[in-house]
């Protein structure tokens, strides 16, 4: 996934941005919670905890595999 930008506004939306949720950045989901609840993320090289209510504040979109056939 490639992030699009963190939406939303005020200290949460900025809070996402400094952990590196900005245009451009690939994200991947390294696994979730047994009931779904955090997901762990690497954004950067760095692993990231979200609540899903915080990942929702954060557009991506899919990025195809590389030799995926269309």
């Amino acid at each position: 996934m490639q992030t699009r930008g963190a939406g939303g506004s005020g200290d949460l939306s900025l809070r996402l941005m400094e952990m590196g949720f900005v245009p451009g950045t690939v994200v991947t989901l390294i696994k979730r919670a047994p009931l779904g609840d955090p997901l762990e993320l690497r954004v950067r090289g760095s692993h990231v905890s979200l609540r899903r209510a915080e990942a929702r504040l954060v557009e991506v979109e899919m990025l195809e595999r590389p030799g995926a056939s269309a």
